[in-house]
């Protein structure tokens, strides 16, 4: 990435995320540039990480590399086809666009070389995790940019079927979601069993913590420390088998599988 010079189409949070991770990764900001139809949005990028930025997203991508289209799904298709005549050459498009297929984007700006990506909400913090998929135009070089680019936020995995997206989705794109509502809910349970609800909250939340850190850092699988904590009659064991008594991990895969479909059912919608 020391020689690629990217242009953001919209410059949001996600979008800023990117902007800092990379800068932090050594980026100049020379080599960065963003466009947004608000102006307030335009000076807070532009003062916090010194690049320079455009209300005109032709203006933005001229003489770049790497187009990072980083706006709203509903807006994609006309974003897309207002860019499309100023294209310049084999410039590499990465959306991370929730629900716009590669077919789609392909139909609103023509063969260019497009990277798909669903990246997740813990980007904004650095440490968030993508899927990436990218169509055949894609050249190596230009794979190994949409991979530096994501990865400043995060861990960037590749897909070999666009399809996956919709898993990706399910699982990481939403998932925060669902440890929100766990960590709502244990909260809950805490204060009902007699803690003061900010004790409940504090205990959550670092075991929540803790646990994610054991999982990332361990050489054994979650099942595995699962186990290791498990005492046979125990305390852990009696609140585990009552999580699978009331099909808990039934409940879980229904649930990911009402995101996935939604997934698709958007792309759809927002695809036409």
């Amino acid at each position: 990435m020391s020689k690629t010079r990217i242009a953001f189409i919209g410059a949001g949070n996600m979008a800023a995320s990117l902007i800092g991770g990379l800068r932090a990764k050594g980026l100049d900001a020379a080599q960065i540039r963003a466009s947004d139809p608000g102006a307030e949005t335009r000076a807070k990028v532009q003062a916090e990480h010194g690049i320079d930025v455009f209300a005109d997203n032709a203006e933005a991508i001229l003489g770049v590399d790497v187009i990072v289209l980083a706006v709203k799904p509903q807006a994609m298709k006309a974003v897309c086809q207002a860019l499309r005549p100023h294209l310049q050459g084999n410039q590499l498009v990465v959306s991370i666009a929730a629900g716009i297929t590669c077919a789609s984007m392909r139909n609103w700006l023509g063969d260019q070389p497009i990277v798909r990506c669903m990246p997740n909400t813990p980007a904004l913090l650095r440490q968030g995790v993508s899927g990436l998929y990218a169509t055949e135009e894609v050249s190596a070089q230009q794979r190994q940019q949409a991979e530096d680019l994501l990865s400043a936020v995060g861990i960037a995995l590749w897909l070999e079927q666009e399809q996956q997206l919709d898993a990706v989705t399910a699982v990481s794109g939403s998932g925060p979601a669902y440890f929100f509502l766990l960590i709502e809910a244990m909260t809950a349970a805490g204060e009902k069993l007699g803690l003061p609800r900010e004790t409940a909250a504090q205990l959550t939340l670092q075991t929540a913590l803790g646990a994610a850190h054991m999982a990332v850092s361990s050489d054994v699988d979650t099942a595995e420390l699962r186990r290791r904590v498990t005492s046979p009659a125990g305390t852990t064991e009696a609140a585990i088998k009552s999580f699978q008594a009331n099909g808990f991990e039934a409940l879980v895969e229904k649930a990911l599988g009402a995101a996935a479909h939604r997934s698709a059912e958007m792309a759809e919608q927002l695809g036409q």
